[in-house]
């Protein structure tokens, strides 16, 4: 599935040209879910949820179905990878695919909802899971489609309709998704306007669908000024925030696989996920040993700290991220800083103490602090700290199953990846189903459609118990 960068560009240009031809402009009073006003939007979301309560299950799971083979489809999935990098202007193509595909198919769908039943001499009560109607939900620009594809499945599987409110920089990308899935679902007989978003999306129509009295439940997957502001709203809120997940090595591990697994996950996607190996935590005794096998699988130490100190003031100036650098590889970085590094390199690694700007901050690019200590239980004590409580993501490599345990226990993340890759904890390479709403903050953890639904009791007095 390689592409080079000429036919990326062309495919890219094709996509939008035809999102933005006078032929569709119909589109944007509804067609396939595409409207200018985020108030028509939400009322046509209300309007098809209302329709849709009615179907049969039989129905919905078909419209899963459709929505999966959709975004399976060769042509669809290169497309929507190719526009997400060039439109954002980050990540990993190759990486995107592997999101995508993840997001297709290990998203739970009408399977994850659960019912739940008590019966005795009082009669039987039933406990289900019920739509809440109309989600608002606002996706982020660092993993766009693999959200609205994951949002998607999971809200539609527990009944709702969903309103995207998408990241400006990401807008041509994320209508795709939202027209694919609506001609998906037109095309097995489900209600049109499911899934519906804007054409313009800013912080003013995010601000609209927020306040909108017939949302009734918001999703807000992004930065911490986001999910506040959702949290602040009134409504039933979902928040997945930042992470800045630490990776703890100590003396017991297979250092050599580490090595891989840490440098394998942290340029995952150029760093993107928030999910990724943010900052290394080592025990000194083994320190040299990881950074020599780190080097062996494409990572670059810079040791000049006057280079070191040009980084940070150019990356965090006056302690703010250069969205410049968010999602580039580390080629594109050192290029910026006229360091001559080799052509596999896959990260840029450095050591420094654990106050240093790259440690405490989360950066989302191919660089990576590294950090010694004296032992593990000062590892452990300082991933905590470096983690913010966030409750987010890390990851550990040991064989000492009692320090994996004392870790655990300490740092509370919603994700706790041991001896792997930190993409293991989403589905990729480890067992288990996949999100891309990581909900640390509201405490939902990984978002599946039950997530996205009421819990409701149904009781019938003195009947239909037969034990």
């Amino acid at each position: 599935m390689n592409l080079d960068a000429t036919t990326i560009e062309k495919i890219v240009k094709s996509i939008v040209k035809e999102l933005d031809s006078p032929q569709d402009n119909a589109a944007c009073y509804g067609e396939d879910g595409i409207f200018e006003d985020m108030n028509d939007a939400v009322e046509a979301a209300f309007v098809a949820q209302a329709y849709y309560m009615k179907q049969p299950l039989a129905l919905r799971r078909k419209m899963i179905e459709a929505m999966r083979e959709v975004m399976l489809k060769k042509e669809n999935m290169e497309t929507i990878c190719a526009m997400a990098v060039e439109e954002t202007g980050m990540g990993n193509y190759e990486h995107k695919l592997v999101k995508q595909k993840l997001a297709v198919e290990k998203t739970p769908g009408v399977e994850d909802l659960e019912t739940a039943a008590f019966s005795g001499d009082e009669g039987l009560t039933v406990v289900e899971l019920s739509p809440f109607g109309v989600i608002g939900a606002i996706t982020p620009t660092t993993n766009p489609t693999e959200t609205i594809i994951n949002n998607g499945i999971g809200m539609l599987a527990a009944g709702n309709a969903v309103v995207f409110a998408p990241h400006p920089r990401a807008k041509n990308v994320s209508i795709l998704c939202v027209r694919l899935f609506n001609q998906a679902i037109a095309a097995v007989g489900g209600p049109k306007n499911l899934i519906v978003t804007t054409t313009n999306p800013s912080i003013e129509t995010s601000n609209i669908l927020m306040a909108h009295p017939k949302v009734k439940m918001l999703v807000a997957t992004g930065g911490p000024g986001i999910v506040d502001t959702v949290l602040r709203s009134g409504k039933k809120a979902i928040g997945a925030g930042a992470g800045n997940p630490p990776v703890l090595v100590d003396e017991t591990a297979n250092i050599e696989k580490a090595a891989k697994d840490i440098v394998d996950g942290c340029t995952f996607d150029n760093n993107l996920p928030c999910i990724a190996e943010k900052e290394v935590i080592v025990v000194d005794q083994v320190a040299d040993y990881l950074i020599f096998n780190m080097k062996k699988h494409g990572a670059y130490e810079i040791k000049d700290r006057g280079l070191l100190d040009k980084m940070v003031e150019e990356i965090l100036p006056e302690g703010r991220l250069n969205r410049d650098f968010v999602g580039k590889d580390a080629c594109y970085i050192a290029k910026k800083f006229n360091i001559d590094v080799p052509e596999d390199t896959r990260v840029l690694i450095m050591e420094t103490n654990k106050d240093h700007p790259f440690a405490v901050e989360e950066l989302m690019m191919c660089i990576l602090p590294i950090i010694r200590v004296d032992n593990v239980d000062e590892g452990i004590e300082l991933a905590v700290e470096l983690e913010h409580g966030n409750r987010h993501t890390a990851m550990m490599h040991s064989r000492n199953v009692e320090k994996l345990s004392q870790m655990a226990k300490r740092v509370q993340t919603t994700i706790f990846v041991k001896n792997g890759p930190s993409y293991c904890g989403i589905g990729a390479g480890g067992e288990g189903y996949t999100t891309f709403t990581i909900a640390g903050p509201t405490g939902e953890g990984l978002t599946t459609a039950k997530s996205f639904a009421r819990i409701r009791r149904c009781v019938l007095k003195d009947a239909f118990s037969i034990r």
